[in-house]
């Protein structure tokens, strides 16, 4: 027997309807059908990735940041666009678009603090 790759990615977040608001409205991410009571589930593939309330025993403000030391990528079309609405919208940019072998990549952080790094390679 043997695991055969992620299938799912939550993030733990404080206030689940503006978490989910700020990856519909600045990342583009649409809703699933349906999702699990206290979780909003969208629909990225090739793996689904969820907002949902932290699970008991989990607090979010005695954290220095959430995630540190898990590196969550996720891919966009066009990263230079997707920067430039985000700086725009006042979203935090912790690290500029450089070209990598991964295409563009920036880094930013979402409103619970966790560092989201965007690429563009197909």
């Amino acid at each position: 027997m043997a695991v055969t790759g992620p299938d799912f990615i939550a993030l733990q977040v404080r206030d689940l309807e503006k978490a989910a608001a700020f990856y519909e409205e600045h990342l583009g991410l649409t809703r699933a059908p349906a999702s699990p009571p206290g979780a909003v589930v969208f629909t990225t593939s090739p793996v689904a990735f969820a907002v949902r309330e932290p699970l008991p025993g989990v607090d979010l403000d005695g954290m220095p940041q959430p995630g540190v030391g898990v590196a969550l990528w996720l891919h966009a079309d066009d990263a230079q666009q997707l920067h430039d609405s985000l700086v725009a919208a006042g979203v935090r940019v912790v690290q500029a678009p450089v070209p990598t072998a991964f295409g563009l990549t920036f880094t930013l952080l979402d409103l619970d603090g966790y560092a989201i790094t965007i690429h563009d390679r197909h």
